[in-house]
């Protein structure tokens, strides 16, 4: 990037400052008390992000059977609202008051309330009367997490079982709040099987949007998966948002919990979260989500009694974590390289802005940086064009290769028509802007350009034009 003229830094903007956002942040497993919020609520704020997505906490809000203690909820949920932030809530997970399965699991993480008519009814209650409480508050309630997956589902992922409690759960939703919105899905795995046997039970017409997770290196790879995604549900309901619930990887290789044991960095954590969030507008979600904002245990496969169970850290977060003798996170959580990298990309795409299609093909031609010339504008190089209401457009494009085998540097060229005449170049990763010098911009009038060996590299380079950012 040292042949660009560095003009200045993505100014951060708060959430109470952000209207609309389609940017979301995970801070979830505080029904398990893994970690302490109020030294994250600021920090989190400040990245601008609007969508919070919170988990219910059965077991932590009934400690006597049918009496409901919601006071942990509302102040997280009343500290986030009042620095402008919109929570979601995941309803789940399990209770050992109607499971004696469930009270042996940390956090009954996994186990639905499905096998008696107890468990059923002391469920739907719940469900009503949280949602009731929350009325006003919280708008949209997701049905359990992950329930294709058998750390979530324990007793044996069934699409059939799960429809059901979907519809079933939504009433009950409902019943507290008729003005509440419902997602489903939540799933990890994106089988089209069980997806299939969910729907088949009716449930499409009870709920508003499906939840995918996107656990993945490889993004350029989840663009066709999430259209089949949309496609089936929308052919049981055409009003069906889509919705990225989770993304997200580690920050070093010796983490627990997806993409564990891989040779991460900070700076490939950084790379990937760029990489996905663009990859999720080009998939025209309602609003994506990363997991998470914080390191923390995974806590999933922990065992009531046995601590050593759930010392399983992750290192997902945007802000880093020490850990005490019980696995709490701990310190003043710092932010990580991804921290900015979110930030920037809350920033710039705040408040309304579309998918387009942009008049710009890349031609080659000699790159003396290279020793040869650019790289040819296909294969494994990712694009997706913007506009903002404002008349601006904005054109974000990277190179897809391995995130840990390779580090990319190399050039492209575009030719352009049409577009607004103030031309900047914002790197997603840190918000860094740049004017291009002269003798890569080749004006032939009549709006038409040419852009000269312009950098390429394996993260998100933005092409802002007017004023987009």
């Amino acid at each position: 990037m040292d042949n660009l003229i560095e003009i200045g830094k993505i100014k951060p903007v708060h959430s109470k400052d952000v209207a609309f956002s389609r940017c979301g942040l995970g801070f979830e497993k505080l029904d398990r008390a893994v970690f302490e919020p109020e030294k994250a609520y600021d920090k989190v704020a400040e990245l601008g992000v609007k969508w919070i997505r919170l988990q219910s906490g059965w077991q932590r809000t009934e400690k006597t059977k049918g009496t409901y203690d919601f006071q942990w909820l509302d102040d997280i949920v009343d500290n986030l609202i009042s620095r402008g932030l919109v929570p979601w809530m995941c309803l789940c997970y399990g209770h050992g008051l109607y499971d004696e399965d469930a009270a042996k699991v940390f956090g009954a993480a996994g186990c639905p309330p499905t096998k008696t008519p107890e468990q059923i009814e002391a469920w739907d209650k719940y469900v009503s009367a949280l949602t009731k409480h929350f009325k006003g508050r919280i708008q949209w309630y997701e049905v359990w997490n992950e329930p294709d997956g058998i750390w979530c589902w324990k007793h044996g992922v069934n699409g059939t079982e799960y429809g059901n409690f979907v519809t079933r759960t939504a009433k009950a939703v409902k019943a507290g709040d008729p003005d509440a919105k419902i997602i489903f899905g939540s799933l990890c795995l994106r089988s089209l099987k069980w997806l299939t046997e969910v729907l088949e039970t009716g449930c499409a017409q009870y709920v508003d949007a499906l939840t995918y997770h996107a656990y993945s290196p490889h993004e350029e790879r989840g663009y066709d998966r999430v259209d089949a995604l949309r496609a089936l549900v929308q052919s049981y309901n055409p009003n069906i948002l889509i919705i990225q619930g989770e993304t997200g990887t580690q920050s070093r290789s010796d983490g627990a919990g997806a993409l564990k044991g891989a040779a991460w960095t900070p700076l490939k954590q950084a790379k990937y979260l760029a990489r996905h969030f663009m990859a999720d507008f080009k998939s025209d979600v309602m609003f994506a989500s990363y997991f998470s904002c914080m390191d923390m245990i995974e806590a999933l496969a922990g065992v009531v009694g046995d601590k050593s169970t759930y010392m399983d850290f992750g290192y997902f977060g945007v802000l880093g974590a020490d850990f005490n003798e019980d696995g709490i996170a701990t310190g003043n959580y710092t932010p990580k390289p991804s921290y900015y990298t979110l930030q920037t990309i809350a920033s710039i795409f705040r408040e309304e802005f579309t998918l387009a299609k942009l008049p710009i093909d890349s031609f080659t031609t000699n790159s003396p940086r290279l020793l040869r010339g650019d790289d040819p504008f296909h294969g494994d190089i990712q694009s997706v064009g913007f506009r903002k209401p404002n008349g601006s457009a904005a054109f974000a494009y990277w190179k897809a290769s391995e995130l840990l085998t390779t580090t990319y540097e190399s050039t492209i060229s575009l030719e352009l028509s049409a577009l607004p005449d103030k031309i900047t170049l914002v790197s997603l990763l840190d918000g860094t802007i740049y004017r291009l010098p002269d003798s890569q911009v080749e004006d032939a009038g009549n709006g038409y350009k040419k852009l000269i060996n312009l950098p390429l590299r394996d993260y998100p380079l933005l092409l802002a034009f007017g004023d987009f950012c």
